[in-house]
């Protein structure tokens, strides 16, 4: 099931972590579930849950909730579009590399298909199963593998340079790990995962406890 209409970016990312949860249901034998079951799994509430999900069109049984495999594949309709979701990765840093491997080996459903960077000794290497080319050839191979997503793991004085190049290449998604905020056009989604701000936020919070 497709919505024309965009979903808010908190109700996908709640999306995201109701389909991971369902998931790990379904593989322990879980059929059925209540709202109220997802939403303890989810650290939520029931009414979250239920808006959230109608917000998709998907309503369950007052008796016998929600069947887990019909949500999974509606969730899914949702969130996979009607795109292959096809990756590059720009920075093959220590960062670089770490996401390389985390996605080779944990999320075959996201593909990586090309890495970028400057250095020679990594160009034209297969670094955590994916070839490295040289920023050299990003516009060409942007457009040979059709990627639509990219991810930025550069120095802060390298991000927007990268930005401006996936988004004259075509990239509608940019996952940004630089600590610095992008500036992009309409059309263009960025999310921004600053480690280093996260971890102040939890040290502050920490203190007070």
């Amino acid at each position: 099931m497709k919505k024309t209409t965009p979903i808010p970016a908190r109700t996908i990312e709640r999306m995201v972590l109701y389909k991971r949860l369902l998931i790990d249901l379904k593989s322990k034998g879980v059929h059925t579930l209540f709202s109220h079951q997802l939403a303890a799994l989810a650290h939520n509430t029931s009414t979250q849950v239920r808006r959230d999900l109608m917000e998709i069109g998907h309503s369950g049984s007052p008796r016998k909730g929600y069947d887990v495999t019909e949500l999974i594949s509606n969730i899914s309709g949702i969130l996979d579009g009607s795109k292959e979701r096809i990756i590059a990765l720009v920075g093959v840093g220590n960062l670089g590399r770490a996401i390389l491997s985390y996605f080779t080996y944990s999320h075959p459903g996201l593909t990586i298909a090309a890495a970028f960077d400057t250095d020679e000794n990594k160009v034209d290497r297969v670094i955590s199963g994916c070839r490295c080319f040289h920023m050299s050839q990003f516009e060409s191979k942007i457009a040979e593998m059709n990627i639509n997503l990219g991810i930025i793991t550069v120095p802060a004085a390298q991000a927007q340079f990268v930005a401006d190049r996936m988004i004259a290449a075509d990239i509608k998604g940019i996952l940004n790990f630089a600590p610095v905020p992008l500036k992009v056009p309409d059309g263009v989604f960025v999310d921004r995962i600053d480690i280093a701000s996260s971890l102040e936020k939890l040290a502050y919070f920490a203190d007070l406890v």
